[in-house]
């Protein structure tokens, strides 16, 4: 049996908070989805991996020239939006990420392989950047990829859907919630 593992990216308030400095209208539209998603996974005993973008306060980061300062550790911003995140469950972790991707620089590849995950279903936020980037490390680790489409969005459709149609025709499958959750069971 193939061993899944749920990694939900970036489900910060920065994103899905309206007050957040980075929500914006569709991003509230991953949120039922993934509690789905985290639900199935808990349920089954799966690995859930908590993926959350923060940053050094006062330190200069990469990211910047391209992006505006943001969720930075310790502030409303960087905080899990209400549901998500660790919460003393059984099999789930935190993955603290500075760049797009949450495998690069850390140790979730490591992780997954000790646990010995075999397929990732990804959810989270924003499809063209973080999830995309993710996916497609994911597959270079060696791990099949199973993205949701209803627990994935973006401020830009476009970007959204052209992801999306490279993850299905590159990186592995796009899938519907259904089927994400028996994935997870």
């Amino acid at each position: 049996m193939t061993q899944t593992a749920l990694i939900l990216i970036d489900m910060q308030n920065s994103f899905l908070h309206p007050d957040g400095e980075n929500f914006y209208p569709a991003a509230p539209e991953v949120i039922a989805p993934c509690l789905e998603l985290l639900e199935a996974a808990v349920a089954s005993g799966a690995i859930v991996v908590h993926v959350c973008d923060r940053h050094r306060e006062g330190f200069a980061d990469f990211e910047q020239p391209r992006l505006p300062v943001h969720c930075v550790t310790g502030g409303f911003n960087a905080a899990f939006f209400e549901g998500f995140g660790p919460a003393n469950r059984p099999n789930e972790i935190q993955i603290t990420k500075r760049r797009y991707s949450a495998f690069f620089a850390t140790d979730l590849a490591l992780f997954l392989f000790e646990q010995g995950i075999e397929r990732v279903v990804i959810g989270g936020v924003k499809t063209n950047v973080c999830v995309r980037a993710t996916a497609t490390d994911a597959f270079g680790n060696g791990f099949e990829v199973n993205v949701v489409r209803e627990a994935v969005n973006s401020n830009r459709p476009h970007l959204s859907e052209a992801s999306l149609e490279d993850v299905e025709r590159y990186i592995g499958k796009v899938v519907d919630l259904d089927t994400a959750k028996s994935l997870l069971a």
